[in-house]
């Protein structure tokens, strides 16, 4: 059991958990383009229903993400281990759409360059992430990283998960090993020392999403295009706008476990 849901009564335990997965799921897919609404999207991991009028691809998307999180709630529960092969299971999940494309490798790393468009400075820029042929060696460089920071997790110490979730975040999102569901992805794995230190997940919110963006594009222009060989995290001063706007957002889950504690303290106060 999570830390964050102790002393809670089951039914409010369960109610927490739900909550936290349609807003996870709503606000990632929902960065992503996803249409679905959060009710929408609750209505759709509830009912196993769809939504008149909405595309078949969102639905599989948001119920695709949910699995993930199933998948990073077991990972957490047997100590955090993470593989290249449950990294692959995870993409699995998200990449929901059936692409039969041999450069387009769904549970396997990118075959072709990938880049973005980002305005930084008023001015618009190509980035490029990292070479095709650059992603293994850099991605045994990240899960080093990756498990250097869950054994150093400590519990509810929420500084530290903080931090681990702004590196891990940016490092991967930085390589991009996929060719496609790597923010989604990136903001599932770097959650993991955070619910293994028993904190609830940090969530970006749908509405923040230029903001989200625009403070991850000023990191890897600042930063520039990482390649073999390369550190995963230079200019860590660089690191604190994007870490700024994580810990501000880190409220949006902060506050489901408050209200739900209200209740509880409520349901407490009735039995004395």
């Amino acid at each position: 059991m999570f830390d964050f849901l102790k002393n809670l009564d089951k039914d409010l335990q369960k109610a927490l958990m739900v909550q936290l997965r349609n807003l996870w799921t709503h606000t990632s897919t929902a960065i992503e383009g996803n249409t679905l609404t959060l009710g929408e999207t609750a209505f759709v991991l509830e009912e196993g229903l769809t939504v008149s009028g909405k595309p078949l691809k969102d639905h599989e998307e948001v119920v695709g993400h949910a699995r993930a999180i199933d998948l990073v709630y077991e990972l957490v529960e047997a100590g955090g281990a993470f593989t290249e092969e449950q990294l692959f299971s995870l993409h699995k999940a998200v990449q929901v759409q059936k692409i039969v494309d041999v450069y387009k490798p769904v549970g396997g790393w990118k075959k072709e360059p990938n880049s973005t468009v980002a305005v930084v400075g008023g001015r618009q820029v190509v980035f490029e992430y990292a070479p095709p042929g650059d992603v293994p060696g850099l991605m045994e460089k990240w899960f080093r990283l990756y498990h250097g920071i869950i054994n150093s997790i400590k519990p509810e110490d929420s500084r530290l998960a903080m931090d681990a979730y702004v590196r891990l975040h940016v490092s991967f999102v930085r390589i991009h090993p996929f060719f496609d569901g790597n923010g989604r992805l990136a903001r599932l794995i770097a959650n993991i020392p955070v619910l293994k230190a028993g904190l609830p997940p940090v969530v970006i919110p749908r509405e923040e999403r230029k903001q989200y963006i625009d403070a991850l594009s000023a990191y890897h222009f600042t930063a520039g295009q990482i390649k073999r060989g390369n550190d995963l995290l230079p200019c860590p001063d660089a690191l604190e706008p994007f870490a700024a706007f994580c810990e501000k957002a880190w409220g949006l889950s902060l506050s489901l476990v408050a209200e739900i504690r209200k209740i509880q303290e409520a349901r407490n106060n009735l039995s004395t």
